[in-house]
């Protein structure tokens, strides 16, 4: 390697473990501010120095900012000196005449990548891309040199996950704990590595200390200690069965089914954001079975939640009812009073839609549902991971409104009631 008089910050402990690890494939799990795009960029310029291509991709222009401007301070020298050419604009360096280049691109849309090819390809804030970045984007890229690939993610909690693109929130870490077993196994072509924002010596740690103080205890474990959680501590729903006092309480997945029996009733619950029109808007369908020995039991069949307008909400809602050949749209009442009812009639003046009304706290409403999990009553026909997860991660006391999860306690708490009224007539009967 030529002398280019190039400086670089000296990377902690964590970051020189992945840096000069030589596995072909490398993911890296990082509290906030743990130093990870930094550690990213030392090994992008290494590679770039050993006459590499590199090609670094993150999700925003403002996420690319922190690597570029490591990168650009330094290899300063050499580019002013004119050993190296810097386009400012496409975030690239090359030495010209040859195919030695590192390059930074957004790529919110994975096919911004689309089109190039390189030995190395990094992927920071790995958790808020599609899974297409890599899937079909992403790993034929490196087909030309038998490249190698690195992820860089901190674990997503409910607060951060509005911000992703992927279509399964917790890909990240399946992907860690693939990577992990194959490492364990004795497979050197994987790293797993985890380091947290206490590891980094250069973080301040009264500004540590302090900001935790303004972050709830399941907001810390996943973004500083970055630690991957599927479902919280005092969660109304589980994602396995497990036995608690002799009593078998069954989880998502056991209660998980193919396909659901004939319904009896059907019914589209609505949750109407009431932070500001683009927000998302809860949208699940969900149906009830009775007779045979399925009777009573619940099946959440879609999940169409969606941004954006009044308009855009209830066009998506208007368009499962009949999909679904659904008998009732129940919509809280709460955000928006008569205009939830006005939107959905000016969309479809046939719809049979009941507002509800919120006058219990959020928790006390949704009991009764998670308990019909419990008991394996209520099933997830397919999967539906962005309503999971909020149902397995939302506890009483968290300021983010978990709009798929009100949706779908609007649906099933309205098969529930119907139900009750239905049992009092036979009986008065």
């Amino acid at each position: 390697m030529l002398d280019y008089k190039v400086r670089l910050p000296t990377p902690h402990e964590k970051q020189r473990i992945f840096i000069n690890s030589p596995a072909k494939r490398k993911i890296i799990r990082a509290g906030r501010r743990s130093g990870k795009t930094e550690g990213a960029a030392i090994h992008t310029i290494e590679q770039f120095l050993a006459k590499k291509r590199v090609l670094y991709g993150a999700p925003t222009a403002d996420q690319l900012a922190r690597w570029w401007t490591v990168v650009t301070r330094a290899l300063a020298k050499p580019i002013k000196a004119g050993i190296f050419y810097k386009n400012e604009t496409e975030h690239l360096i090359e030495l010209p005449g040859t195919e030695q280049r590192i390059r930074g691109k957004t790529c919110w849309n994975s096919d911004t990548l689309r089109g190039d090819y390189c030995d190395l390809l990094v992927l920071d804030e790995w958790q808020l891309m599609s899974e297409d970045t890599w899937d079909t984007v992403g790993a034929p890229m490196l087909l030309d040199n038998d490249g190698n690939a690195i992820f860089i993610y901190t674990p997503p909690s409910l607060h951060s996950r509005s911000a992703s693109k992927a279509r399964d929130p917790r890909h990240a870490a399946k992907m860690y704990a693939k990577f992990d077993a194959e490492q364990k196994a004795g497979n050197s072509r994987y790293l797993a590595l985890t380091f947290t924002s206490h590891d980094n010596p250069y973080l301040s740690k009264i500004a540590l200390e302090e900001i935790t103080q303004d972050m709830t205890h399941l907001a810390i474990r996943q973004e500083i200690m970055a630690e991957d959680i599927d479902e919280a501590p005092g969660a109304l729903w589980h994602r396995q069965t497990r036995i608690v006092e002799g009593r078998m309480l069954y989880g998502i997945e056991d209660n998980r089914v193919r396909q659901a029996p004939e319904l009896a009733r059907i019914v589209i619950g609505v949750d109407p954001s009431g932070s500001s029109i683009g927000a998302e808007c809860g949208i699940v369908g969900c149906g009830i079975a009775r007779g045979g020995d399925m009777d009573g039991h619940h099946y959440t069949l879609a999940d169409v939640s969606i941004q954006g307008s009044p308009d855009t909400w209830a066009n998506a809602a208007c368009t499962l009812y009949h999909l679904l050949k659904a008998d009732m749209m129940a919509a809280e009442r709460n955000y928006g009073g008569e205009m939830v009812e006005k939107v959905i009639k000016d969309t479809d003046p046939i719809i049979n839609i009941k507002l509800v009304n919120a006058t219990r706290g959020k928790a006390v409403r949704a009991e009764p549902i998670s308990a019909l999990c419990e008991r394996g009553q209520d099933h997830m026909v397919g999967e539906f991971p962005l309503l999971e997860d909020e149902l397995c991660q939302w506890v009483q006391g968290d300021k983010i409104s978990p709009n798929r999860l009100d949706a779908k306690v609007w649906a099933d708490t309205e098969l529930i009631e119907r139900g009750v009224k239905r049992a009092a007539r036979s009986w008065q009967g």
